[in-house]
Order: structure tokens, then C-alpha cells, then sequence
């Protein structure tokens, strides 16, 4: 299955495919595609995002961002995908429709895993068949068309995910707090590393965010905040030819002793040790490929 809507002249691109090969080949900053990853399948699939195995059950929903850097073993599964870039559909331009940003697509906190029921299942598999439709329908409206059915499709994911990791009983406030706590530390990691930074911009004490945080059983404030800053470092170091050294001072760090000891803290590796790992697991595999 494969189908995609582009429009040239905005760089705009939607696919909707079977093939996770795609989102391997995809997943780089310049490209900035995210992804909604749906297991219609009876077998768990389980694949690797950032270091981290992640196992995606049957009628399981996941999403991931151009931020992570995600392997699948061989052979390839079968798992429908909803493919987008910040061109077609502006998850942060679009925030107030629909509060995804966050919740459904973080890159501070880990994935987000929703397990749909009978009801849903049917739901989103009746939207994906409009979908493949309106993939197919030629015309002057297509890409408006297209574009609210993907809202739609956030939009029930959003919901499912409030509900499935923050609890039906959340007060709207308490997870509109862990929401915007997300999105902060995503705009503002580099620059911004202490909790109060981020409670100041709240307008919330120190206390409040760490109390909401831990009375539903999330990560702490800071984990979170030092996470974000570890994905960037981990994507730079395998992505790019920079020094540890010169990633710590893009990430915002003056002492770059402290920067190594936090990725340490994190990955219990230094981050030249990770990089000197990670490259030895690329030429292993290409051997095996080979």
C-alpha cells in the first residue's frame, strides 16, 4: 500500500503506507517528517527508537518525529503509516485545534503507546479507507481534504493518549500543565535547563510542576528536561561529523565537563564512547548485510 499527496510549490508531503523501510529512510531532521504508526497486525512488532526497544502490540498506536532515529530488524513488518511534514499540517502552528503537541508527539518524554478497543479499532480503520479515497481524488480541494482528515486522525489519537497515560480523572488543568511543560522543553532545551526556568514561563512554582508530575506518575521535570537534551546530542552524534565539543556548545553548554557528565548520567556511556559504539554497530551490520 502506498499512497501520497505532495504539493510542489509548498514542499508539502502526506503518505500513507504499509512500508516502515520508508520511515527508516526518512528519518532525518531535513526531511522533518513525523509519523503515526499503527499495528493492525495480530503479532507484536518491535523495533528500536533511540536506543530504547519499543514493542507495539496488535491495534497499538505510536508517534514518532523527525527527532528520533528509529531500526527495524529484518524482515521489515507490516504496520500502517501516516506520514506528514511541518509544510502540510504545523503541529505548533496548529496547537490550538488540536493539543498534540506534547502529548502525542514529544521528543522529551518516551512514545506514547495507545491501544485502541473494538469500537476505535473500527473507528480508524473506517478513516484510513477514507483516506486511501481521498488519495485518490484529483482535485483543486484534495490537499484541504486531506488535511482534515489527518486533524481528525490527531485529533482521536490525542484524545486516547490523554486519557490512556494521564488517566480519565486528570483535571484538564493538571494535563494541560504535563502538556505545555513538554512543549517548552522542546522549543527552549538548548537555552533554558533548570525547572524554574520553565515554571517561570508557567507562571507556577518550582513545586507545583514537580508535585503534578509525580502525582501522576511521569518522569520528573528535570529527567525530562535532561532527556531532550540527550536525544539532540545522540541524533548529532550519529548524524553528524561534530566533535562532543562542539555538540555541548550548541546545546547550550559553556563547560563542556558538564555536559559529558550529564550524557553519562543518562546513557552510562561518555558521549564519545556512544558515538565510537554506534559507529562500530553501523560497519557490523553492513558486514552482515554484505
Amino acid at each position: 500500500m502506498y499512497f501520497d499527496y505532495k504539493d510542489i510549490k509548498l514542499n508539502a508531503l502526506l503518505r500513507l503506507t504499509d512500508n516502515v523501510g520508508l520511515i527508516v529512510e526518512d528519518s532525518s531532521m531535513a526531511k522533518g517528517l513525523i509519523h503515526i504508526i499503527w499495528n493492525q497486525g495480530a503479532e507484536v512488532v518491535r523495533f528500536k527508537v533511540d536506543d530504547s526497544l519499543i514493542s507495539l502490540g496488535s491495534n497499538e498506536i505510536t508517534a514518532v518525529t523527525y527527532l528520533h532515529s528509529i531500526e527495524f530488524q529484518r524482515p521489515l513488518p507490516q504496520l500502517t503509516v501516516v506520514s506528514f511534514n511541518r509544510e502540510f499540517y504545523c503541529i505548533k502552528d496548529h496547537d490550538h485545534e488540536v493539543s498534540c503537541n506534547g502529548l502525542l508527539f514529544m521528543g522529551s518524554r518516551d512514545l506514547p503507546i495507545i491501544t485502541l478497543d473494538e469500537k476505535t479499532k473500527s473507528s480508524l480503520g473506517s478513516l484510513i479507507q477514507v483516506f486511501q479515497d481521498e488519495f485518490q481524488t484529483r482535485d483543486n480541494i484534495q490537499g484541504e481534504m486531506l488535511q482534515m482528515l489527518l486533524k481528525r486522525l490527531i485529533i482521536k489519537c490525542t484524545r486516547l493518549a490523554r486519557e490512556q497515560t494521564l488517566g480519565v480523572a486528570v483535571a484538564n488543568e493538571n494535563s494541560e500543565m504535563i502538556r505545555k511543560f513538554n512543549v517548552l522543553v522542546d522549543e527552549h532545551y538548548k537555552s533554558l535547563k533548570q525547572v524554574s526556568d520553565y515554571a517561570d514561563l508557567m507562571h507556577k512554582s518550582p513545586k507545583t510542576l514537580s508535585n503534578v508530575f509525580k502525582l501522576h506518575g511521569s518522569k520528573s521535570p528535570l529527567q525530562i528536561i535532561h532527556e531532550r537534551i540527550v536525544i539532540e546530542a545522540k541524533r548529532q552524534l550519529v548524524k553528524t561529523n561534530k566533535s562532543a565539543k562542539e555538540i555541548a556548545y550548541d546545546l547550550g553548554f559553556d563547560d563542556v565537563s558538564v555536559f559529558n557528565k550529564l550524557f553519562k548520567k543518562c546513557m552510562t556511556q561518555t558521549p564519545v564512547e556512544y558515538k565510537k559504539q554506534k559507529t562500530a554497530d553501523r560497519e557490523e551490520s553492513t558486514i552482515i548485510q554484505e
